[in-house]
């Protein structure tokens, strides 16, 4: 796990909540169906209280810090087309310190309405959606001591966390919809380099022989996957807005088409959420194994919403 440690004064006002959500457990065939085995990973020894945190991706953000501890890190479309991650972690394996942390959007809570009552650590939001945040019969906040700044990086690139303690009151990991296997599914194409783009982002992953490196808008990064998910979403304006330009709203719920990367192959899917309580499901497209569900393998999940 990355342990690492960024050093640094002050504590930033930022905000800690718990969202409720409506998505029930259920059995796990393929490697996480039960409570000793990680719904989130597929990994042994289950998951804990669920921690969301929205980490900076753009340059001056870089190296981030803590995301090899994650159990899934989503890439999602900001303000001029440029990405953010949120990198979603269980209290079991919580790095020392993580981010940069910056603020939330209406993506995130939609995406995180299919875990129970994860916390989300955040810097800020747009006015009209902290109301929402603060307001709301599903969140709950924590406290603020946990952020701190590094002077030796760039404002507001330079606000990180200590995590211990912020997944108090989280809801427990519960299934999202991913199925785990670690036997490579047959089908498929040998694929070792694949790149997901944003209007002003790119994300590329590399097959090194055991798991994908990660290079984010083409500069190689120290972060790996297990198994990458290419998913490819509807983007509208988000009811939130922003006197600087539009906000992008990625949309999670309904359906759509994607590609599954794992043990260097290359696998195209259907993915399909119902509602924001249900989970995502993952179905293969075309090939031998057409209309069966998507094994990942066991471990770390990358999950970049490409604008379709």
């Amino acid at each position: 796990m990355d342990s690492r440690r960024v050093l640094g004064t002050g504590v930033a006002g930022a905000l800690v909540v718990a969202l409720a959500a409506g998505c029930s457990s259920s059995d796990n065939d393929g490697g996480s169906g039960d409570s000793s085995t990680s719904v989130l990973t597929g990994e042994p020894g289950g998951a804990g209280r669920v921690l969301a945190v929205k980490v900076d991706n753009v340059a001056a953000a870089r190296p981030q810090v803590g995301l090899n501890s994650a159990d899934l890190v989503y890439g999602i479309e900001v303000e001029g087309g440029l990405s953010r991650l949120m990198a979603v972690f269980d209290s079991d394996h919580l790095p020392d310190t993580i981010g940069p942390v910056r603020s939330a959007r209406e993506t995130d809570l939609q995406i995180l309405a299919e875990y129970n009552r994860p916390a989300l650590a955040f810097s800020g939001a747009q006015s009209q959606l902290l109301p929402v945040l603060e307001d709301s019969d599903i969140v709950a906040r924590t406290g603020t001591s946990a952020f701190f700044r590094d002077r030796d990086r760039p404002a507001p690139h330079n606000e990180f966390i200590h995590p211990k303690g912020l997944t108090d009151g989280a809801g427990e990991a519960k299934d999202i919809g991913l199925r785990f296997s670690a036997k490579t599914p047959s089908g498929g194409t040998a694929n070792t380099t694949t790149t997901a783009s944003m209007p002003h982002s790119r994300f590329t992953f590399t097959w090194n022989g055991s798991r994908y490196t990660v290079a984010l808008d083409g500069t190689k990064s120290p972060w790996t996957a297990d198994n990458v998910i290419v998913q490819r979403v509807k983007v509208k304006e988000s009811r939130f807005r922003s006197r600087t330009g539009f906000v992008p709203f990625s949309e999670t719920v309904g359906s759509g088409s994607g590609v599954v990367l794992r043990d260097g192959r290359s696998y195209t899917v259907r993915w399909s959420r119902p509602s924001e309580g249900a989970g995502t499901t993952y179905t293969r497209d075309g090939g031998s194994g057409s209309g069966t569900t998507m094994r990942l393998r066991p471990g770390r999940t990358w999950i970049v919403l490409e604008p379709a």
